[in-house]
C-alpha cells in the first residue's frame, strides 16, 4: 500500500510541478518586479504563491460544484487567460514596466495587484494547474491521496517561491540592459502563449455552439 502512494505522490508532483513549471514563471516574475526593492519582490512572491495555493485549494474541493452552479468552464477559463496574457505580454514588449516610477503607496498598490493578478492567477495557478487540480480530487477517492494531492501542491508551490526568490539575484547579474531584453522576450513568449491558450479555450466552444446550432 505504501508503495502505491508513493507511486501516486510521484504522480501527481510530476504533474502539477511540469504544469506550473516554476522555472518558466521566474523570467516574468524578473521582469515585472524589476523595479522593485528585495523586500517588496519578496512579499510579492510571497503572495502570489499563497494567492495560487489558495485557487487550487478552492477548485480542488469546489471546482466541479462551481462550474456546474456557474455555468462555466475550463475553457472559458482558458480564454480569459489568454486574454490576460496577451495583455500583460503587450506591455512587456512595450517595456512599459521597467518605466513606472512609483511612490510607498504606489508601490504597495502595484505588488497588491500584480501578485494576485497575473502572478497568483493565472501564471501559477493557470487553467492547467486548477483542471489538474480538480481532476485529481476527483480520482482522489480515500483520505490518504487527498492528502497527498494537498501535500504535493504546497511543494511545488514552495519550490516556486524558492525560485521566485533567486529572481533577484540574476536581474542583478543580468544589469538593466539584460532585463529589458528579457522583458521584451518574455513578452514575445507571453504573446504566443496567450494565443495558444485564447484557441485551445476557443476551438471547443465554437465546436460546442456549431453543434447546438447544427442540431437545432
Amino acid at each position: 500500500m505504501s508503495h502505491e502512494l508513493f507511486t501516486i505522490a510521484i504522480l501527481y508532483f510530476t504533474s502539477f510541478f511540469t504544469i506550473i513549471n516554476p522555472l518558466g514563471v521566474m523570467p516574468v516574475f524578473m521582469t515585472m518586479t524589476a523595479d522593485l526593492a528585495e523586500k517588496q519582490r519578496k512579499r510579492t512572491a510571497l503572495k502570489a504563491v499563497f494567492t495560487a495555493f489558495i485557487t487550487l485549494l478552492l477548485f480542488a474541493f469546489s471546482g466541479q460544484l462551481m462550474f456546474r452552479f456557474f455555468g462555466i468552464s475550463v475553457n472559458g477559463f482558458r480564454v480569459v487567460g489568454g486574454i490576460i496574457f496577451f495583455m500583460m505580454g503587450f506591455e512587456l514588449l512595450q517595456a512599459k514596466i521597467s518605466r513606472i516610477k512609483m511612490d510607498e503607496d504606489m508601490v504597495k498598490k502595484y505588488v497588491d495587484d500584480i501578485s494576485v493578478t497575473p502572478l497568483g492567477i493565472p501564471i501559477i495557478a493557470g487553467p492547467g494547474s486548477i483542471t489538474n487540480a480538480i481532476v485529481l480530487m476527483e480520482d482522489s477517492h480515500t483520505f490518504p491521496v487527498k492528502v497527498i494531492l494537498i501535500a504535493t501542491i504546497v511543494l511545488t508551490l514552495l519550490i516556486t517561491y524558492l525560485v521566485l526568490l533567486s529572481a533577484g539575484k540574476i536581474g542583478k547579474l543580468l544589469g538593466e540592459t539584460g532585463n529589458k531584453i528579457t522583458m521584451k522576450l518574455m513578452g514575445l513568449i507571453m504573446m504566443v502563449i496567450a494565443v495558444e491558450f485564447f484557441f485551445a479555450g476557443l476551438g471547443p466552444i465554437l465546436r460546442g455552439i456549431l453543434g447546438i446550432s447544427a442540431a437545432g
